[in-house]
This record gives structure tokens, C-alpha cells and sequence, in this order.
């Protein structure tokens, strides 16, 4: 295996010298696709709609088994819909092989020729455009020096390291200059330093070809580092669209906010509304009084969720006689985990559920100890709240 690159430097992208234009970027819409791959089993994607805008980096993003990769092979041609209309450029593309729509692929595995030079994998989609040998050259020369692996032309995949092989995957699906570019969860390979430098490789990268992208990922950490926009997926279904900053702090349901990093989810009754603003109310949540932002249309008496981010939580000491009375919750500490420049501690409730709260880490160690009674306490903005009510405990 080969050493990593030098590290990252925008500057050395794409020399003008020999950069063939780019195609204009491009949308992509779904139209209630329905995908089902066996007749009794429930669909991989159900009336899904979807789409992007020119130029954006539009992340699918979900459990497994939500349909991300359904999706995206639907957009790529891989696969056709059961139902639907999958729409590129405003065009009906049904029916389109992969190699008629100009949309570049990079699979979760890389799928690189094993018996292929680096320079012929990447000319690989050139030739089945049917592209002459001196613009085979040329792009081929463009699309490595993007990715920065000039010099390795003639080797073969096994003689590249993870890091590299991902970057030919990429050169070969951005050397016909595509419309669309579409990431099946391209760094899931790779090792946690060599994803995150990776990262910043591909935002730039992005940016610089003004491509329209959409990468699945299940990892929210890379959705909301990267993304335009998100689009969470459950059951095939779209659960959520929005920035990734909406779609964190103000998530529209259960689901999207647990999925979307530490949020505990705490039973709670609207109030009346507070300092004259009808989407801020007063709430009990579990006994606690909050000023809260109440989901649209709430009145007062109604049941709902309140959403505590776990970094928004600060656990201190409760004293033996400490009955209530205070703002925050008693409870008694049952797990903590550290994790670097946080420490995350895992509380249930004396009213029953469980929380998780994550403060930063002390330079030596966390004051907190398993069965060790606490009481946690709300230091952020109003808590948004959802209109769902909780039947259970939520951990």
C-alpha cells in the first residue's frame, strides 16, 4: 500500500490549462417513485418526492433500510421505478440506461477495475460515451489532477491505498463532466482521520465544480458538517427536508429528532402564551417550569414533546434533603461515557424516563459516578416542542 497524498491544498486543484468545461449543473426531481422489490415485502421507497436545486449538495440521509441507496441508484438508472417519474433537467428519465444520462456514480465499494490501469478506470465512462483517444487523454489528465494523484496513471487498484482508490472513483465519475454527481456513501471505507480530511476534500471539490450532488450517508455528523440541504428518509418515506441547522433544532418530528445527534424527548402540557409571542408559551415539562417554542397551532392544555439537545443539559449535585422545589429534574446517574472533549452521562429520571446530557470533560475526570443523585437542568434557548405526544419513556 501506497502513503496518503500530502495534505489537503484547494490551491493545487484543477489546472486551467488543460480543465474541459463543465456541464451546466443540473436538478433532479422524484415524483412520487414507488420502488418494491418483492411482491409481499413492503416497498424500499413509498411515493417518495424529491428534489435539487442547481448546484447544491443535497444529502439523503437515514437509517439502513430507509431507501437512500434505492434512491440514488433510481437517479442514476441502476434502477427503475415500479411507480413515479424520475425527472432530469425537467425530462422524464424512466427509461434512460446509466451511460444516457449524464450522472457520475461513486459506489459505497468504489467499483474499480481490478485489471484496469488508474488512467484506464477512469476513462472508463469517456470511452462508453464514445469519447476519441486524445479527449480520453485530456480529461483523464484533468480528472486525476483534480484529485490530485498525477504521477500514478499506470498503477492498478491493489497498489493503492483506501484514500487513494476513493479519489479514482471519484476522477472517474467527474472525468465526462457530468450534470449530477451522486456519492453512495463514498467514505464509510475509510478510517475516521482519512474520512474527516476527505471531507473538506469533497465540500471543495463541490464548490469548485459548481456540481449538483447528492451523497447518502447514514452519518448525521457528515450530513450536517456537509450539506445544503438534508433529506431524512424512513420506510422509504421522506420523513424531512431542510438545512441542516433547521432540521436539527427544529425538528417536525420524533424520529427526526432522535435521529438528528442527542435529543431527549420529555412529556410536557402548553401554557399560556409568554412575552406576547404566540409561538412562545409557558410549559410544565414533567413538573418543570419552561418557556418553551410550542408547535404551530398549539393551545393551551395541549400535550406535546419538548426537545432537550443533550449539550444543553448541565447535571449538579442533588443534596440528600433535596425534594423539589427547583427548577430541573432529580435523577440518578446510570452510565457515563467519555468521549474526548465531552463526557456524556446517561440519568433516569425519578419521574421515569431516561435523559442523556453531555458536558464538556474536566481536565482529569468526570465528577460524576454511577448511582450518584443529580439534578439536571435546562441551560439553553426555549426548548422547541413537538406536536406528538409521548405514549412511553423515551431514552
Amino acid at each position: 500500500m501506497t502513503s496518503e497524498p500530502a495534505a489537503y491544498a484547494p490551491a493545487a486543484y484543477a489546472p486551467a490549462a488543460f480543465a474541459p468545461a463543465t456541464s451546466a449543473p443540473a436538478t433532479f426531481s422524484l415524483e412520487d417513485v414507488t420502488r418494491r422489490y418483492l411482491p409481499t415485502s413492503p416497498p424500499a421507497l413509498d411515493c417518495l418526492s424529491i428534489d435539487a436545486r442547481a448546484g447544491e449538495l443535497l444529502f439523503l440521509l437515514g437509517p439502513s433500510g430507509s431507501g437512500k441507496t434505492t434512491a440514488l441508484r433510481l437517479i442514476g438508472g441502476y434502477e427503475r421505478p415500479d411507480a413515479g417519474a424520475v425527472l432530469l433537467g425537467g425530462a422524464v428519465a424512466n427509461q434512460l440506461p446509466p451511460h444516457r444520462r449524464n450522472v457520475g456514480m461513486v459506489f459505497q465499494n468504489y467499483a474499480l477495475f481490478p485489471h484496469l490501469t488508474v488512467a484506464q478506470n477512469v476513462a472508463f465512462g469517456l470511452r462508453m460515451r464514445g469519447k476519441d483517444r486524445r479527449a480520453q487523454a485530456e480529461a483523464v489528465e484533468w480528472a486525476l489532477a483534480l484529485v490530485r494523484l498525477t504521477g500514478l496513471e499506470g498503477r492498478y487498484p491493489r497498489e493503492l491505498s483506501g484514500g487513494q482508490q476513493q479519489r479514482v472513483a471519484l476522477a472517474r465519475a467527474v472525468a465526462f463532466k457530468p450534470a449530477l454527481l451522486l456519492l453512495d456513501e463514498p467514505l464509510a471505507n475509510l478510517d475516521r482521520h482519512l474520512r474527516d480530511e476527505m471531507r473538506l476534500e469533497l465540500k471543495s471539490l463541490q464548490r469548485q465544480l459548481g456540481l449538483t450532488t447528492v451523497f447518502v450517508t447514514h452519518d448525521q455528523e457528515e450530513a450536517l458538517a456537509l450539506a445544503d440541504r438534508i433529506a431524512v428518509l424512513h420506510h422509504g418515506r421522506l420523513e424531512a427536508l431542510g438545512t441542516p441547522a433547521a432540521l436539527y433544532n427544529r425538528p417536525q418530528s420524533a424520529f427526526v429528532a432522535r435521529f438528528m445527534g442527542e435529543m431527549n424527548l420529555l412529556p410536557a402540557i402548553l401554557g399560556e402564551i409568554a412575552e406576547g409571542e404566540g409561538h412562545l408559551r409557558l410549559a410544565r415539562v414533567m413538573g418543570a417550569a419552561l418557556t418553551v417554542c410550542a408547535p404551530q397551532g398549539g393551545h393551551t392544555g395541549d400535550q406535546v414533546s419538548a426537545g432537550l439537545r443533550a449539550e444543553l443539559l448541565r447535571l449538579e449535585r442533588a443534596a440528600d434533603n433535596d425534594g423539589g422545589g427547583q427548577s430541573g429534574w432529580l435523577g440518578t446517574v446510570k452510565l457515563v461515557t467519555y468521549l474526548g472533549a465531552n463526557t456524556l452521562s446517561v440519568v433516569q429520571l425519578e419521574e421515569g424516563p431516561v435523559v442523556k446530557v453531555l458536558e464538556p470533560s474536566d481536565e482529569e475526570t468526570s465528577p460524576w459516578r454511577v448511582d450518584d443523585r443529580v439534578r439536571v437542568r435546562w441551560t439553553g434557548g426555549p426548548p422547541h416542542c413537538l406536536r406528538e405526544r409521548l405514549t412511553a419513556p423515551v431514552a
